[in-house]
């Protein structure tokens, strides 16, 4: 997406980022941090490197791609930044201090040729699904299994499995994914995503029928346990229409 967004395949102009619970604003603005002699030494964050690099560069896009941006704290990890992010900020009059300054006249925005694509998993129960303060921020936007023929003629290409194989194994997850759904108790959010059924880039699969049945066995119905631990006659039920004739 972020390579989409910049027109080309370029490393340099793309920074990704996981948050954690651990993630601080100091980590990712900046901080002050050890250094050999004993001392400490302000050091510029991930963000605000980007930031640098994006007003350099005006006519090129860049983008800051953070993962499981709900596992961390953005109000804490982003600071003024959450204002800065913002439209109508995004220009040297709307500049603000950062809480470690460089100098007292240091006033910071963030360039309007940099963008921030933040990921999320709403399937995961015991995360908050996101901060207020981001929801009213970014645009949002659903990414769902996608399976089909995109799918069904890059696996066949890059894995030579055969296009039988693949529309079956379609079949089956869309019934499993269709249950699920309905379940009250879960919902679309806990749908079975094609890359569970997409093989690494480029290898082979010579029994493309043991390694469905690998897959079902050790990634799909451990999953499905965790999604009906009270009830496991149901994961063990959609296991037997993954694979019956397989």
């Amino acid at each position: 997406m972020a390579f989409a967004l910049i027109g080309q395949r370029d490393d340099s102009k793309v920074r990704p980022v996981q948050f954690h619970p651990n993630l601080s604003y100091e980590d990712f603005i900046r901080g002050w941090r050890p250094v050999g002699d004993g001392k400490l030494t302000l050091v510029d964050g991930p963000f605000l490197e980007m930031m640098k690099a994006a007003e350099k560069d005006p006519k090129s896009r860049h983008v800051v791609v953070i993962e499981e941006i709900n596992r961390g704290n953005p109000a804490q990890i982003f600071g003024e930044m959450l204002t800065l992010l913002e439209v109508d900020k995004r220009t040297p009059n709307e500049a603000l201090e950062l809480s470690y300054k460089r100098s007292d006249e240091e006033r910071v925005f963030i360039p309007d040729n940099l963008y921030v694509i933040g990921t999320m998993n709403i399937a995961d129960r015991s995360l908050a699904l996101v901060d207020l303060a981001l929801r009213r921020r970014f645009a949002f936007i659903d990414l769902e299994p996608t399976l089909g023929k995109p799918w069904r003629d890059w696996v066949q290409s890059q894995c030579g499995i055969d296009s039988e194989i693949l529309v079956e194994i379609e079949k089956r997850l869309n019934v499993l994914n269709n249950d699920i759904s309905a379940d009250s108790g879960l919902g679309p959010q806990f749908r079975v995503g094609h890359s569970y059924v997409t093989p690494p880039f480029g290898v082979p699969i010579s029994d493309a029928r043991e390694w469905f049945r690998q897959v079902v066995d050790t990634e799909i119905v451990p999953l499905l346990d965790e999604y009906w631990f009270d009830a496991l006659e149901k994961s063990q039920k959609a296991r037997n229409l993954l694979l019956e004739g397989f």
